[in-house]
């Protein structure tokens, strides 16, 4: 029997794939459950929406006391500009690169599957911060079944790969087949990649449950590969993903100091400082938004409710000229100083 979904439902998946903060999904599948035409042609659908509600309801909870479910949290809520995965086959280095980029105390050492529990830290870049959370590595013969949960968060990943390894190429197979068995797809379609057709192909995905995460290849202890660069263009072919590709070291450094830049600059980062009438803005701490995003959507992060009442805005800053008043749609760009006023 076809499942004939309304609009209704269409919608709430379309907010669960753009959705990337746990309660936000949360939310988002049960609006599906509630609206979801109910007949035979549901019923597995109706499923696993319940399961992955009960899932997500239950990491949101916490450990319980005393209970079964004890132990680190699986689901690591978003903090900073953006929330950035780390995954990779066994021993590429994946912790000591977290350490170096957060200044974390994540364990590493040389044999396999140190780090068993997600790890959050925070990268800094000028006057904001990206999430980097550590993940177990990924490998076939040692499945992680919370791991396609966990990764619903992040807005990017970052595939650490070791490329001295002569086994480079079946291990990175086997994590790409891994996550695909999850219905997670890396992909090279960053939010600041050029809308070509092929973009525009690549970012069409259709399954509210799938996870298309933009990825970047990190070829880490390029410093023990004298041709690494070589190499890293032969892994590519080999594996026939486009990913953009950095060089990099974890023990010497090499290529990690505008790793930062790229990702700000990928993820189409915008920041945005407010100000009260009659004071100055503030420069301490400002708002994080995606290139696109509107004066609403600044009032938002401000309170949700002033979202719904924001009238105008005085703006400072590239998208405007010194104190023009702006609608509640108006695009705000990077470095933006704007007053909202309901």
């Amino acid at each position: 029997m076809p499942a004939n979904l309304s609009p209704e439902y269409k919608a709430a998946a379309d907010a669960l794939r753009r959705a990337r903060d746990p309660e936000q999904r949360l939310e988002c599948l049960r609006e599906m459950l509630s609206v979801i035409p109910k007949h035979k042609g549901t019923d597995h659908l109706q499923a696993d929406l319940k399961r992955r509600i009960k899932e997500l309801d239950e990491e949101l909870a916490g450990p319980k006391k005393g209970g079964t479910r004890s132990g680190p949290t699986l689901v690591i809520r978003p903090e900073g500009a953006a929330q950035i995965a780390l995954v990779g086959p066994p021993n590429s280095g994946k912790s000591a690169l977290h350490a170096r980029l957060t200044g974390s105390t994540a364990r590493s050492a040389p044999y396999p599957f140190t780090t068993q529990f997600p790890e959050p830290g925070m990268m800094p870049f000028e006057d904001i911060h990206f999430q980097l959370v550590d993940l177990p590595p990924l490998s076939s013969q040692h499945e992680i079944t919370w791991i396609g949960s966990t990764l619903q968060s992040a807005d990017c990943c970052l595939f650490v790969v070791d490329i001295a390894d002569p086994a480079v190429v079946q291990q990175t197979e086997d994590v790409l087949a891994v996550l695909g068995g999850r219905r997670i797809a890396l992909t090279r379609v960053w939010p600041g990649s050029a809308r070509t057709p092929e973009v525009a192909a690549e970012d069409d995905e259709e399954d509210p449950f799938g996870l298309a995460l933009p990825t970047v290849l990190l070829a880490n202890k390029a410093d023990l590969d004298p041709d690494s660069k070589a190499d890293i263009v032969a892994l590519k072919e080999l594996i026939g993903a486009g990913f953009p590709a950095l060089a990099v070291s974890a023990e010497t450094g090499q290529g990690l100091g505008d790793l930062a830049k790229w990702l700000f600059r990928e993820l189409a980062i915008v920041r945005v400082y407010t100000k009260a009438p009659g004071k100055p803005a503030d420069h301490a701490r400002p708002f994080t938004l995606i290139r696109g995003q509107t004066a609403a959507d600044v009032a938002r992060l401000v309170h949700r409710e002033l979202a719904e009442t924001i009238r105008f805005a005085r703006l400072w800053g590239s998208s405007g000229f010194d104190g023009q008043q702006v609608g509640r749609d108006h695009v705000v760009e990077d470095g933006d100083v704007i007053e909202l006023h309901d």
